[in-house]
């Protein structure tokens, strides 16, 4: 490989509702709004940019059938999973079946799934 040709901006979530997806995810990593449109809405802790756009026909994925795949997820690496857990459900996350010994799934409210990710 000879260079680096760009780097990494966004990652860009489809969903139903930007502006409620962003807030979800933004309290879920700390990371506030830094830009919200009515087509684009982008948390961001400085470093790190999720944007969200909307796709009101979206067809959600659905954990783990393989007839609506997942796509692409998160893995947010946490330092206790029960604490964790309990504040991504109150936020609106819902648990999803599958685990393995560092790792937890959930779906976010727009239906896309991500894993709360640990170390053991």
């Amino acid at each position: 490989m000879s260079g680096m040709i760009g780097r990494l901006f966004n990652v860009v979530i489809d969903c139903p509702d930007p502006s409620a997806l962003a807030r979800f995810y933004g309290e879920l990593l700390g990371m506030p709004v830094v830009t919200e449109r009515d087509d684009w809405v982008v948390i961001s802790d400085g470093r790190y940019r999720i944007a969200f756009q909307p796709a009101p026909e979206l067809r959600e994925p659905r954990w783990p059938d393989p007839e609506r795949p997942q796509q692409m997820h998160l893995d947010v690496m946490v330092d206790d999973i029960d604490t964790a857990e309990a504040r991504a459900v109150a936020l609106g996350a819902k648990r999803l079946p599958g685990e393995g010994p560092d790792f937890r799934v959930f779906e976010d409210p727009a239906g896309h799934p991500f894993c709360l990710v640990f170390e053991i």
